[in-house]
């Protein structure tokens, strides 16, 4: 909760000169940058409680101001890059826990979805003096408690640097590219369990705990790097599909004192395990790490104590299917915890004591806690953010820890999302729908008073009456034994006695969501446009998305691709028999794993559908990833058929309409693979296809022009075949 990276004016379109005068999208418009957003980035609310810090931008430089929260003026300047010697400007920020030092973040490149490197440095708020933590880039600079040392990765091994003596000392000397990595995750983790730094400092210093991961057994996966020169690059890196070698997790505590290096051996037998969570207890000696076997249906949670090294099992979860990891692991003052779980088959908070004894359920009812935002010690009291007022709005919750006096403080029926001030007094209050533009209010957290707003896009909703934008229209519909949630978007001059040809869009993948009631994305914008061209754009939320209890979302579990395909087919059935839908002319597109169902949509509901896109498609599970097809699938050794009898490579044979398929060449999440395999099984099928590869491009397919080419060759492949 410290520091919490929002942008809080993130949603605001910039409004060019000519915009009101404006009568219909362009593809252009939505990706030259005509709606893109702007943000207040970095908000971190200060140890006070009453004042919160934000990242911004001018005149070429960068700074760090602070705001009162209850008049939102400007309090003071606590470093401005135009001031520092070296730096030309900083992109991000983080403060030590007294507040006395921050370390600035310059040159930062990607690795992966989020892991970076970049040039660090700490800036000391009493002195105003200024360090580079190291002349090399480095990876997950993080203070200690205080601030007097920093840790963070180098090519693979963990160092920390002593402020006080300027001296750095390395803590592991194994670490090698593609074998060993100590601190930092490997691909896999960061992309399936969301983290990169993988140590954690203690309560008082004296301590950091890491994970190792040993990836020398762990298969290589080679991407051709094209680039500009006479010859291609080749990335290569550890990649585990489905059923194929993990890294080997080992858990390890360093004492700065001793400067040894201790290894945690908990006291029960695991073959093949993650580690997806470590994190210490207000005890300086006592570490919490998370323990789940590979198939994710078992997830443990130990304490380890640093001084004896002992480790006691606190809580032992299972489930028939699969587990979430969250990062919602809180502990309190007397180091009782809170958890969240669907054991109950919604997702609740739970109170535990400190030795795993349940305390009480917090939250319960059919609805689920969509996020959770803190505990205020002081009035016992824990906010969260819940679906109870329909799964596709969100709100935000007071509750005692008791489970009493439950108080909803957003009133607006949207998307409303919290960032609470350090001591709870207050919070700022983000709400949009799909018909109102973000609005920001402060509140007091008591209550969900309003005390002030910030900006409520008055004038951003009355420039874009200019676009006669049609209605994002909600609604359910009856799919196979479940009522779904739908939104549909008609053309602005929509006649009931005329057929409209229809673009499904979705996902599907286990727990998403499509259908949400909050403001446009880019691509609802793409959507616009292409109702102005007369097409109708639906999306559907079937079998196995989320938000609706963990029976509906785990239904698809050991067989990924056969009821959500099953729903997107019946549901386009159903679409085709309302008077103003042509039903020889229906559609889906999607990304990723919706390019996976699309594909199988086309395939095996062709007297359905006329055309499907797929873009950077999962074309079989056994291509993809260990953690993320091995919670829903287990393993291909195990479930062979849940495999290969859902994979758009085998139904190949059964298409009769259009297909366009497309991949980034650099994907090294879904790999280039997944397409070229498919394009072999076409070929030798005989069906003919049209597709497109962006050339060194990731998952993302961004970059230049590249987005504005993207959605123009779809919006002229729907035009010509739909």
């Amino acid at each position: 909760m410290k520091h919490l990276k929002i942008f809080l004016l993130a949603c605001l379109l910039v409004i060019t000169p000519n915009f009101a005068q404006n009568k219909g999208i362009t593809l252009n418009a939505i990706w030259n940058g005509t709606f893109r957003t702007e943000g207040m980035q970095s908000l971190h609310s200060m140890n006070n409680g009453k004042e919160y810090s934000v990242l911004n931008y001018g005149q070429g430089a960068t700074s760090i101001d602070v705001y009162d929260y209850k008049t939102l003026s400007k309090v003071n300047t606590l470093v401005k890059s135009s001031d520092l010697d070296g730096i030309t400007y900083f992109s991000d920020y983080t403060f030590s826990k007294d507040e006395s030092k921050i370390v600035l973040a310059t040159d930062v490149e990607p690795i992966f979805r989020h892991s970076t490197l970049g040039v660090f440095y700490v800036y000391d708020t009493k002195n105003k003096s200024l360090v580079k933590i190291s002349n090399e880039k480095i990876q997950e600079p993080t203070l200690s408690p205080d601030g007097k040392k920093v840790a963070f990765g180098l090519n693979n091994n963990l160092y920390v640097k002593d402020f006080e003596t300027n001296q750095t000392t390395q803590i592991t000397f194994d670490g090698e590219k593609n074998k060993i990595i100590n601190g930092i995750t490997d691909w896999v983790y960061e992309e399936e369990f969301a983290f990169v730094r993988a140590f954690e400092w203690n309560a008082d210093g004296t301590h950091i705990a890491f994970i190792r991961f040993d990836e020398t057994k762990v298969p290589e996966f080679s991407m051709d790097v094209y680039g500009n020169g006479l010859y291609p690059e080749q990335a290569v890196f550890k990649y585990p599909k489905a059923g194929e070698a993990n890294s080997l997790v080992s858990l390890h505590i360093y004492d700065i004192v001793s400067k040894k290096v201790n290894d945690v051996k908990v006291s029960k037998s695991y073959t093949d395990f993650y580690i997806p969570r470590i994190k210490w207890t207000n005890d300086a000696n006592i570490l919490s790490a998370q323990f789940t076997n590979r198939h994710q249906n078992e997830l443990d949670l130990w304490m380890i104590n640093a001084s004896d090294m002992s480790s006691n099992l606190v809580l032992a979860e299972k489930d028939k299917a699969y587990i979430d990891v969250t990062d919602n692991l809180t502990f309190l003052k007397d180091n009782s915890f809170i958890w969240t779980s669907e054991m109950d088959g919604y997702n609740h908070i739970y109170h535990y004591s400190k030795d795993g004894k349940l305390i009480n359920q917090v939250t319960k009812g059919a609805w689920e806690v969509t996020n959770y935002y803190g505990f205020d010690e002081k009035n016992r009291t824990v906010f969260y953010q819940s679906v109870e007022n329909g799964s596709i709005n969100r709100d935000v919750y007071a509750i005692k820890i008791d489970g009493k006096n439950k108080k909803r403080l957003t009133q607006k029926e949207g998307t409303n999302s919290a960032d609470f001030s350090a001591d709870f007094t207050y919070f700022i209050n983000t709400f949009s729908s799909a018909t109102t533009a973000p609005e920001y209010t402060l509140h007091t957290s008591k209550d969900g008073k309003l005390v002030k707003v910030i900006k409520d896009n008055s004038a951003l909703q009355n420039s874009l009456k200019a676009y006669h934008l049609p209605t994002k229209e909600f609604s359910t519909i009856a799919v196979n034994g479940n009522d779904l949630n739908m939104w549909m978007i008609k053309p602005a001059d929509f006649d009931s006695t005329k057929q409209y040809p229809v673009l499904m869009y979705q996902y599907s993948g286990p727990g998403s969501q499509t259908v949400a009631n909050t403001w446009n994305s880019a691509n609802d914008y793409w959507y616009y446009y292409l109702a102005q061209q007369g097409y109708i754009v639906v999306s559907i939320d079937g079998r196995g998305t989320g938000f609706k209890g963990a029976t509906f979302k785990k239904v698809t579990q050991n067989e990924l691709g056969k009821y959500e395909v099953e729903d997107q087919i019946q549901a386009a059935k159903q679409l085709g028999e309302m008077d103003f839908v042509d039903s020889s002319r229906i559609g889906i597109w999607g990304w990723s794993y919706g390019g996976f169902m699309s594909s199988n949509a086309l395939f095996k509901g062709n007297d359905v559908f006329k055309m499907a896109i797929a873009v950077a498609p999962v074309t079989s599970w056994r291509y993809y990833d260990s953690i993320y097809t091995e919670r829903y699938m287990t393993t291909p050794q195990e479930n062979p058929s849940g495999y290969d009898e859902n994979s758009p490579i085998f139904h190949v044979d059964k298409l009769k309409g259009n297909f366009l398929l497309i991949h980034g060449s650099a994907d090294d999440n879904v790999h280039v693979q997944n397409t070229m395999q498919m394009v072999e099984a076409l070929i030798q099928a005989n069906k003919q296809f049209e597709w497109m590869i962006y050339p060194d491009k990731n998952h993302g397919i961004y970059g230049g022009n590249t987005r504005l080419h993207l959605y123009t060759k779809m919006t002229n492949y729907i035009k010509e075949n739909l």
